[in-house]
């Protein structure tokens, strides 16, 4: 739906008009996504408008932004509590560490975690690149998601 409208004085040009282009008639019809990620889209991206792919991903990101947050601050409260309580401990004669052996079982974790990570490595780049994909295949709903994380975890 295109209509020409007269320009207001400051902004005059030789014809006295100029075009108003519909933004979702052009969207509809003319699919830029498909220029951008190719035909191999999801059904976000076909089934919702825009719009509403953003309000979907922000209040679903919004959700996961809160309860990370909180669920976040109960974890440092629970292990920092923890470690406080055993440091009272420890001070108190109740608790004796074996710095030696915390020493030494912590490098032998640390061994077996590099030695599982190197095993584990071209199962993590699958799933990098199926992640990576689907963000692609939605980018609206993950933008909104993204920006409704950001606010929760801020709220």
């Amino acid at each position: 739906m295109m209509t020409y409208n007269p320009l207001p004085q400051e902004y005059e040009s030789d014809d006295n008009s100029y075009e108003v282009l519909d933004i979702t008639e052009y969207a509809r019809r003319h699919h830029w996504w498909y220029q951008v990620f190719g035909h191999s889209l999801g059904p976000m991206v076909e089934k919702y408008s825009v719009a509403t792919q953003i309000v979907m991903g922000g209040v679903t990101g919004w959700c996961a932004g809160f309860l990370f947050q909180k669920v976040g601050k109960f974890a440092a409260t629970a292990l920092g509590g923890g470690f406080l309580l055993l440091q009272i401990a420890r001070y108190s004669g109740y608790v004796q560490i074996d710095w030696k052996r915390v020493e030494n079982d912590l490098n032998k974790a640390t061994r077996q975690i590099k030695q599982r990570a190197n095993k584990a490595t071209p199962e993590i780049s699958n799933i990098i690149e199926e992640a990576t994909e689907c963000i692609k295949q939605n980018i609206v709903i993950s933008s909104g998601f993204l920006g409704g994380f950001l606010l929760g975890f801020a709220s």
